[in-house]
C-alpha cells in the first residue's frame, strides 16, 4: 500500500512530530515493531546505532543501519532487554485481547529502557464501521478493535511506569447504540472499504456496498441525525495518545 499520501497529510506530519519529539535523542538498540513502510524506521535510525524493523510481511527497507525481520509480536525472538528504546504505534489498536497482553507483556520484556506508545484515544470505534458483504458481519473502522484511555493503556504494561503522555488533534467525534443499529441496518454503507485491513471475522477482503434499499436509506438518514446529536453534546478530546513509559528498573 503506498502511504505517501497519508504521510503527507497534515494531522500525520503533527503525529510524526510528535512522536519524534518523544523520543530520545540517542542511543544504541532500538525496534520498531509494525514497521510497515519503514517511515518511522528511518527516523529513528538519525537517533540509534542500529534499528531493528519488524512486522508480520518482512518489510521492505533499504538503509545500511536497519535490520528488516518477518515475526509477530506476540513472539519476539530476542532476548531480554535487548533493546534500549521500542516503538509501537498504530498497532496495539487492532490486536484482540488475549493476543494483546501477550504482545505487551513482550514489549516489556525486549525493553531495557523506554517504550513509546501510539493509539487513537478514546476512539468510538461504533463510528464509521464497515459491513463484510463476505459473512455479513460489521467491522470496527480499520480494524481497531480496541479504544484506549491513559488507564487501559497502562495498565498493559505492569512493569514499568509512565514518563510522559501528549496528545495530537481534536475531535469529538462519537456515535450512539440506535445510530450504531441503524447504520448496520443501512449496511454501513459510508465506512471506508478502501481500507487495507480485510474483515476481522472472515479475512476477506472488504467489498463496497451495494445499493440501499429505500428504508436503508432513511435508516441512514436517522443514523447521521442521531450522530450528530451525540457529537453536539460531547466533550472535545486528543485524537491520538503518545505515551512514554520507562521500565521499572531500566537504564
Amino acid at each position: 500500500m503506498d502511504l505517501s499520501e497519508y504521510r503527507g497529510s497534515t494531522p500525520e506530519k503533527q503525529r510524526t512530530a510528535d512522536l519524534l519529539r518523544l523520543m530520545p535523542d540517542r542511543g544504541q538498540h532500538a525496534l520498531d515493531i509494525g514497521a510497515r513502510d519503514g517511515h518511522f524506521s528511518r527516523l529513528m535510525a538519525d537517533r540509534f546505532g542500529s534499528v531493528v524493523a519488524l512486522d508480520l510481511n518482512k518489510p521492505q527497507i533499504d538503509h545500511p543501519k536497519i535490520q528488516c525481520i518477518q515475526a509477530s509480536a506476540e513472539k519476539m525472538d530476542f532476548p531480554d532487554g535487548e533493546f534500549d528504546f521500542v516503538f509501537c504505534a498504530e498497532v496495539l489498536e487492532h490486536i484482540p485481547m488475549p493476543v494483546l497482553q501477550r504482545v505487551c507483556t513482550e514489549v516489556e520484556r525486549v525493553a531495557s529502557d523506554h517504550i513509546l506508545i501510539g493509539v487513537p484515544y478514546k476512539q468510538d470505534i461504533r463510528l464509521g464501521r464497515v459491513t463484510c458483504y463476505s459473512c455479513g458481519k460489521p467491522n470496527p473502522p480499520w480494524g481497531h478493535v480496541n479504544s484506549f484511555d491513559q488507564q487501559s493503556l497502562l495498565k498493559l504494561f505492569p512493569r514499568c511506569e509512565l514518563e510522559a503522555v501528549s496528545f495530537v488533534g481534536e475531535t469529538r467525534d462519537c456515535t450512539n447504540v440506535l445510530s450504531t443499529a441503524l447504520m448496520d441496518f443501512a449496511g454501513n454503507p459510508y465506512g471506508d472499504y478502501g481500507q487495507e485491513e480485510p474483515c476481522i471475522y472472515c479475512g476477506a477482503t472488504l467489498k463496497p456496498p451495494p445499493q440501499r434499499n429505500l428504508a436503508q436509506q432513511v435508516a441512514t438518514k436517522l443514523a447521521f441525525w442521531l450522530c450528530d446529536a451525540s457529537s453536539l453534546f460531547a466533550k472535545p478530546h486528543g485524537n491520538w495518545m503518545h505515551m512514554v513509559l520507562r521500565k521499572r528498573g531500566g537504564g
